[in-house]
């Protein structure tokens, strides 16, 4: 398809976008209001901008601070089965990866207390985990788009990467809505910083609040925790593995984030293997491959890995385990205190 028809496409797409949204900003389609306060995790693209370790963080942070959230997401790329699940809170939880999707069974095994409601009807399993379990406020997973449910803040995860322009609007690029859309998010994330230099963070935060001038901008960077064996589950440091040569692999959204965040870390990646997004794996024929100390992958592929006989690669295959961390995370608190006020124990 010529790039001239893909760009009268997007700009189809985005016109489009544009009534739907504004079709709910007029009440004209109905948005339904779940009982607690509800925090929209989402983006402007499909896929690949961080998006779910930042709904890790935010449960995460609130839950730190005295709060009770439970997180709603779609299950993407889950096998048919019951229309909703509710994960419920439980200390060593491992839900059934192919029932969940990879993502909320992730978000499962690192949030243990935390009900999940999965669903393509977010609404519904917000309701029944109102219904069941104590709950200040709900994260709604990839929900920026989802303008069926009210929310009271929206926060928008923006790859530093990749940045934003009408001219990537599907299906000439990823991006989902026109730039102007941003302006109904109250907090936008520039996730990956770490990835590129000084000069584009600053023209990406200048594109940022040229769209929306007011809005609360924060930089979100990822760090390496520590290994995890797919195969046992057993954790060590990095720095035994920071010099001998590695295989890369990953089957997400922006697979190139990885691999420059696994050179940033020390590791000296020989080969890189790329698969779809959601990768279900059933073999990994590559991994008897010799020559390398190690198999590195993301958290999110090690969950997909479930049912996979490792038992003939020729050297471990482990999970990175990282950590968002945000600068002036203080400016999301001051968000989160103002919509939900400050609960017992809260730090002051």
């Amino acid at each position: 398809m010529s790039e001239l028809v893909l760009r009268w496409l997007a700009r189809l797409y985005g016109t489009g976008a544009r009534v739907h949204g504004a079709a709910y900003e007029r009440g004209w389609l109905r948005r339904r209001r779940l009982p607690r306060p509800v925090i929209s995790i989402g983006n402007l693209t499909a896929g690949g901008t961080g998006k779910t370790p930042l709904v890790r963080w935010t449960a995460e942070h609130l839950a730190q601070h005295g709060f009770r959230p439970a997180i709603l997401t779609r299950g993407y790329r889950r096998d048919r089965g019951p229309d909703a699940i509710v994960i419920p809170p439980k200390d060593g939880r491992l839900p059934e990866t192919r029932e969940v999707g990879d993502e909320a069974a992730w978000l499962a095994r690192t949030l243990p207390q935390v009900p999940i409601g999965v669903s393509a009807d977010r609404f519904r399993t917000g309701e029944l985990i109102a219904e069941n379990y104590p709950v200040d406020v709900f994260v709604l997973d990839d929900g920026f788009q989802h303008r069926q449910i009210e929310r009271d803040l929206d926060v928008v995860a923006l790859d530093a990467m990749r940045g934003i322009s009408d001219n990537e609007i599907l299906p000439a690029g990823l991006q989902r809505e026109p730039t102007s859309a941003l302006g109904r998010a109250g907090v936008v994330v520039i996730t990956r910083a770490e990835l590129v230099d000084g000069r584009r963070l600053e023209t990406f935060r200048s594109l940022v609040r040229g769209i929306h001038p007011r809005v609360t901008l924060v930089e979100a960077r990822t760090r390496l925790e520590c290994l995890r064996d797919v195969a046992g589950g057993a954790e060590s440091p990095a720095e035994p593995l920071l010099g001998p040569p590695v295989h890369g692999f990953c089957g997400i959204g922006n697979p190139d984030a990885f691999f420059k965040n696994l050179r940033l870390w020390g590791f000296d990646v020989v080969r890189e293997s790329v698969f779809p997004d959601h990768h279900v794996y059933r073999d990994l024929d590559f991994a008897r491959d010799g020559g390398v100390a190690a198999f590195l992958t993301t958290e999110k592929d090690a969950m997909n890995l479930a049912g996979v006989s490792l038992s003939a690669a020729s050297a471990p295959v482990l999970a990175c385990v990282t950590r968002l961390e945000i600068e002036d995370d203080a400016l999301l608190d001051e968000k989160f205190n103002l919509l939900l006020g400050r609960p017992p124990g809260m730090e002051t």
